[in-house]
């Protein structure tokens, strides 16, 4: 949207407001979810909405988000001698993920910039 700098304060501050409120409706739905009956469609799922937002391979656990509706992912450190992590570890902080029912959806929300992705071939029930 683009701002008419002629545009009377009232209506930019409602335009504002409205948006902001739109916004908020959509997550005002959520409700935290775990993964129940996972199976391969639902791992794959999982993964796949993860190595998108994250731009990487990602290893995870089987039971990944069936148990609760918080995923923090850590970086690995690498693997060789030759270049190891200063102070010897990993010091920045993990990335959260955190699961949700939206409507009859699962929803996976990345808490960095809070961009949703949908899980499909995935059921969960709320937490």
């Amino acid at each position: 949207m683009t701002l008419d700098m002629n545009m009377p304060l009232w209506i930019v501050a409602t335009l504002a407001l409205g948006m902001a409120a739109c916004r908020t409706a959509a997550t005002d739905q959520d409700r935290a979810a775990r993964i129940v009956e996972p199976d391969d469609g639902s791992r794959k799922a999982l993964q796949g909405a993860l190595e998108a937002a994250l731009h990487t391979k990602v290893t995870l656990a089987a039971d990944a988000l069936t148990e609760t509706s918080v995923l923090i992912i850590e970086r690995s450190p690498p693997r060789s001698m030759r270049t190891p992590p200063a102070q010897g570890r990993i010091t920045e902080s993990p990335i959260q993920f955190r699961l949700v029912i939206h409507g009859e959806d699962c929803v996976l929300i990345d808490q960095r910039d809070r961009s949703r992705h949908k899980l499909e071939n995935t059921r969960c029930e709320p937490e």
